[in-house]
């Protein structure tokens, strides 16, 4: 399990004796997620919330509890994410479901900005104590009469989704959640409008790029759009509505075995994850999946930067891979025939 050094600041306080466990009930983990800090604390402790389909499976796997409802918690503790007013909403959030009296505790990474979070507590909550290690803030606040209300108000609804580009639903925090990414333009400009059959969107995201296919191909019978964050199906399912019952939104790993077979899939993958490194595996395994998952003359096609080494993958998993269109920032591959179909 690779380090994270985040997650391992995060408990400081409960080892150190900072901050005692709650006598009562499990603490709240939002944006939770697995790794060698949580190894040896019992299970009962924590109730998990995540929205990252791979994430939340690994915290089930480690034998975690996933949220059911909302019971507020003694302690509630938070990962926050990089997007400043998803950040702000979470704590907010954290804040409200976190009994009087009760403690909130989040850390980030000092290259992620953990100053201006742990303001942020701070704003909200009127107190703030603090731990530095590994390069890393761990902060908590107590909940009580210093709160501000008021902020906590505005900052709840910076979460809630609204429209962008007159058409679509989006929310802060989605991958380009405020525009139309340019990478997913430029694949849907130079896809086909001759798709037929069944079809898939791995990493669909709030949708554009599935309401692109389904719109240029009246041929296609059903579209699976498929994608690992809670938050971004949510809003896929209102963007693709129109479509009725040809689309329909999964929550699902793409990395992983795809629903059904397919006549065609097209995606744009996700390359960075919870940080800002690149992450090649995550696009090379949706490759895998797509050439796992079409049928012996079913095609893939698929954007990437153009620093991205996908070609390998593509040409150890396709018969035939052409560049369809490029950019100084783009690549869109057509890769056809899976190979060990027949």
């Amino acid at each position: 399990m690779p380090n994270d050094p985040v997650l391992d600041t995060l408990f400081l306080p409960l080892e150190d004796g900072l901050i005692d466990w709650p006598a009562k009930g499990p603490a709240l983990f939002l944006r939770a997620r697995t790794g060698d800090a949580l190894d040896d604390i019992s299970r009962d402790k924590l109730v998990c919330e995540q929205s990252f389909k791979p994430a939340h499976d690994a915290l089930i796997r480690a034998g975690f509890r996933m949220r059911e409802g909302h019971a507020s918690a003694e302690l509630t503790l938070v990962l926050p994410p990089r997007q400043r007013e998803e950040s702000r909403a979470l704590l907010a959030r954290a804040i409200r479901e976190t009994i009087e009296g009760g403690i909130v505790m989040a850390a980030v990474s000092n290259t992620e900005g953990a100053k201006t979070i742990e303001g942020d507590l701070k704003a909200l909550a009127g107190n703030i104590s603090s731990q530095s290690k590994n390069k890393c803030r761990v902060f908590w606040a107590t909940v009580d009469a210093r709160a501000d209300t008021a902020l906590l108000a505005e900052w709840l609804k910076l979460d809630a989704p609204r429209e962008i580009d007159s058409h679509f639903t989006s929310r802060p925090g989605l991958f380009a959640w405020d525009h139309i990414d340019a990478g997913s333009k430029l694949l849907a400009d130079h896809l086909p409008r001759t798709f037929k059959g069944k079809v898939a969107d791995l990493g669909a995201g709030f949708g554009y790029l599935s309401d692109e296919v389904l719109t240029q191909n009246p041929g296609i019978t059903h579209l699976d759009a498929i994608e690992a964050e809670g938050r971004a199906v949510e809003m896929a399912k209102l963007n693709l509505a129109t479509h009725g019952d040809r689309a329909t939104v999964h929550w699902l790993d793409a990395t992983k075995a795809l629903p059904d077979t397919y006549d065609a899939i097209v995606s744009n993958p996700p390359f960075h994850v919870s940080d800002r490194a690149d992450r090649h595996d995550v696009g090379k395994a949706f490759i895998t999946s797509a050439a796992n998952a079409l049928t012996s003359g079913g095609q893939l096609w698929i954007v990437a930067n153009r620093h991205l080494p996908y070609e390998e993958t593509l040409e150890a998993s396709f018969k035939h891979v052409t560049v369809a269109a490029q950019n100084n920032f783009y690549k869109v591959f057509k890769a056809v025939g899976p190979k060990g179909r027949k």
